[in-house]
């Protein structure tokens, strides 16, 4: 996050705004600028070149350098969402089989079936592993960042990293097919292990490398695709994994606050905003249900008129 936050400044505030002193910034120099930044970036990358100003413009008010939050006064640029592709039944049970032998096979079927996120699926832990309760937690990611010890050979490293927030720490319940599947896996695994001897690196992944280190994310986006590919689904990203196991989910009738925890969300609202679109078969269900009970053949909802304009009887 923070290297996002040092990025953003000097990519783009800096450059933007730094001639301009504080005290006279004003909200249409910071609305000129994100107008300008949408004729190369996304509404997206803009809502977060705002946000970073939005909270450091906030400490400045709260610290009296300046009298008004101008980057919360400036107009926000307006994000869509897009609908991403997703799998269909016959698609996933494809792709299932064509990964189904290899190694990293029940890491593409997990984060199917709970929608995953790239990194919290190569960071599933064995200790989160409860084969009896029938439960996996979902407590650390892999991620890629920028390496800070100067003298490093690398610009980047791969760490583990807990999960931030309470939302995105989340239990999943296995069925017994799935519990089986992990069983069987850890049953590779432990080959591989022993296979790698003195070269093995223990960290507790579930997901590791052949040597038991972190499973680098953008190396399995690479594999993801070549599986896609050989299953003759042409390039798919593994975070459509995640999009298809949310619509698979609400298409077999899941109710949406519970896909939203099974996902991670921070609140059920962004699962709404996201796959909202999806729940147009519900909403129609939902009116059929009303209707039923509003105007079934029970029910009179208008009296009838006899001929002589008086109300019939029968």
């Amino acid at each position: 996050t923070l290297d996002d936050y040092e990025d953003t400044v000097r990519l783009h505030l800096k450059p933007g705004l730094g001639r301009h002193k504080l005290t006279a910034l004003t909200v249409a120099h910071v609305d000129a600028l994100w107008q300008a930044k949408r004729k190369t970036y996304s509404a997206n990358s803009v809502r977060i070149m705002r946000a970073v100003l939005r909270k450091a413009l906030g400490q400045a008010e709260r610290e009296g350098l300046v009298a008004r939050n101008v980057a919360a006064l400036s107009l926000p640029p307006r994000v869509r969402t897009e609908e991403g592709r997703t799998l269909t039944v016959d698609q996933a049970r494809l792709l299932l089989d064509q990964v189904a032998e290899h190694r990293m096979g029940v890491l593409i079927l997990l984060s199917l079936v709970f929608g995953l996120r790239r990194g919290e699926a190569l960071g599933l832990m064995w200790s989160g592993f409860d084969p009896d309760a029938g439960i996996l937690r979902v407590t650390h990611a892999v991620k890629r960042i920028k390496n800070r010890d100067p003298g490093a050979a690398q610009k980047t490293k791969l760490v583990i990293a807990e999960l931030k927030t309470r939302k995105s720490r989340r239990t999943l319940c296995l069925t017994p097919e799935l519990v089986e599947a992990i069983k069987r896996h850890r049953v590779r695994h432990n080959h591989e292990r022993l296979q790698a001897g003195a070269e093995w690196v223990e960290h507790g992944l579930m997901f590791p490398t052949v040597f038991g280190t972190p499973s680098d994310p953008d190396n399995f986006s690479h594999l993801f695709s070549k599986m896609t590919k050989r299953a003759g689904l042409g390039h798919w990203h593994p975070h459509e994994l995640r999009h298809s196991g949310a619509s698979l989910m609400l298409a077999q009738g899941t109710p949406l606050h519970v896909v939203s925890e099974v996902l991670g969300h921070a609140s059920i609202a962004i699962t709404k905003d996201v796959y909202g679109h999806l729940l147009e078969g519900d909403k129609r269900a939902a009116t059929a249900a009303i209707s039923g009970v509003l105007l079934g053949e029970n029910i009179r909802v208008a009296p009838k008129v006899a001929p002589n304009g008086g109300e019939a009887t029968g």
